[in-house]
């Protein structure tokens, strides 16, 4: 493998750090490396919130569900998915803009994924660690309060940025022929990748916790599918001015 390739499979999140400071200058690096990520005809459909003020920050910990490296990092990012810029643009070149479409929202949210994943590898270039945050959507109402986020923008994740004060494992993933199909959607070995998947995970837990985590991917999903997974989404994007049409 090639240095990036390693890079890359190297990625654990990181939610300790130390009293380090990344320098203005290395952030600013990271960010203008986000920007490089494709976009979707050049919209560049995203906004990134530097949150300085630590009290801003506290809030925003408690308001992702208690958690303290969002407070406690040297850095706090929030990658927001934004068509208020260029659709405001695109009016005043005179077009006559229709907005509230789903693929806009697409279009947003992938775009400020693709950008964050960028300063993600770009970061971890550089010896930091991260931690990206999806509990921001637990409260999305009162993040984009604090935040002052206008219509047509909506935070997609926080990420935590900082110098690591821990080493974990690297998380194991599923197996390559569970994901990487060929010519067509061919789910016929799927009960038996998973399977073994669990049996992987399983032992990993193990081994992470000494002993006292009896799991396995396959459990851990259940809070995903078996409760109404943040219902308040679909009225939060509405009143962003995400309509779905």
């Amino acid at each position: 493998m090639n240095p990036t390739i390693e890079l890359l499979k190297s990625h654990r999140s990181i939610r300790k750090f130390t009293d380090r400071k990344i320098p203005r200058e290395l952030l600013e690096e990271l960010i203008s490396a986000g920007q490089c990520a494709a976009t979707s005809n050049h919209v560049q459909a995203y906004s990134v919130i530097h949150v300085v003020n630590p009290e801003n920050r506290r809030k925003i910990a408690e308001l992702a569900g208690g958690q303290a490296h969002v407070a406690e990092a040297s850095d706090f990012l929030v990658f927001c998915a934004d068509v208020k810029r260029s659709t405001e643009a695109a009016e005043r070149a005179g077009a006559e803009v229709v907005r509230g479409m789903t693929e806009q929202l697409v279009v947003a949210s992938v775009d400020a994924a693709l950008m964050a994943q960028n300063v993600a590898i770009a970061a971890e270039s550089e010896g930091l660690g991260l931690c990206y945050v999806g509990g921001i959507r637990n409260n999305p109402a009162e993040v984009a309060e604090i935040l002052k986020l206008p219509p047509h923008v909506y935070p997609v994740f926080g990420m935590s940025l900082g110098y690591p004060d821990q080493s974990p494992e690297v998380k194991p993933r599923l197996p390559l022929k569970s994901i990487l199909k060929e010519d067509f959607y061919d789910d016929r070995q799927d009960e038996e990748q998973v399977a073994a998947f669990d049996d992987t995970m399983h032992r990993y837990y193990l081994e992470r916790t000494g002993g006292n985590k009896e799991s396995s991917w396959s459990k851990e999903l259940a809070p995903l599918f078996t409760t109404k997974l943040r219902p308040h989404m679909r009225e939060f994007l509405n009143k962003r001015g995400f309509e779905m049409k």
